[in-house]
């Protein structure tokens, strides 16, 4: 509400929100699980409804909501990541089959792996010996991954080309090519037991 009242009117708003816990889902403490939905989820939420109220006034707006690809091609060990993205994907949706002030622009954006310092900031929880072997594996190829991915500025660029479009696309995904045209569209196709299948033999779990 203090920058509402600082700019005194929005005509884009990006909502993003990060944060992520790197552990076992069997073994995630609920209080994890609670803060990565309380920043992940709640809070992008809340913002997105002050937002479109103080736009429905005008008509005009926009509002880009940065989930994750995650939420389609979950990474193992974040499980409460995954379904935090994924809850705030479908509220997204809901929102955009809801709304009637069809000038209001709601757009899903998911990034792929972006070369950020995200991993620094992640939470481990190793509990137990249990996982640790299939987490090791996983996090060197998490670590890989983010080492390997385009950088922020990709992202901004595409924040910049949705600015500049009368009427963006509901959902759209950025990154890398594999991650972010090929790895989703084969996915599409495939039943969850084949998509399971390939996700751990892609982390090496098998």
């Amino acid at each position: 509400m203090q920058s509402l009242r600082e700019a005194g009117h929005f005509d884009v708003v990006i909502n993003n929100a990060g944060s992520g816990h790197f552990g076992a889902a069997e073994m995630l403490p609920v209080a994890d699980i609670t803060q990565q939905f309380q920043i992940l989820f709640f809070a992008p939420v809340r913002l997105m409804q002050l937002a479109l109220a103080e736009m429905r006034p005008s008509g005009t707006g926009l509002i880009i909501n940065v989930t994750s690809l995650a939420e389609r091609l979950p990474v193992p060990f974040m499980a409460a990541y995954n379904a935090a993205k994924a809850a705030m994907a479908a509220f997204i949706m809901s929102i955009q089959l809801e709304l009637t002030q069809a000038r209001i622009r709601i757009v899903d954006l998911q990034p792929a792996d972006i070369c950020t310092g995200f991993n620094n900031a992640v939470n481990k929880n190793d509990r137990g010996q249990l996982y640790s072997a299939k987490m090791a594996k996983t996090w060197e190829i998490v670590e890989r991954n983010l080492n390997e991915a385009p950088k922020p500025e990709l992202v901004a660029r595409h924040m910049a080309k949705l600015i500049g479009q009368t009427c963006p696309a509901p959902r759209t995904t950025v990154g890398n090519f594999f991650q972010a045209r090929i790895a989703p569209l084969i996915f599409r196709f495939l039943p969850q037991r084949l998509r399971i299948w390939g996700l751990k033999k892609y982390y090496h779990l098998e």
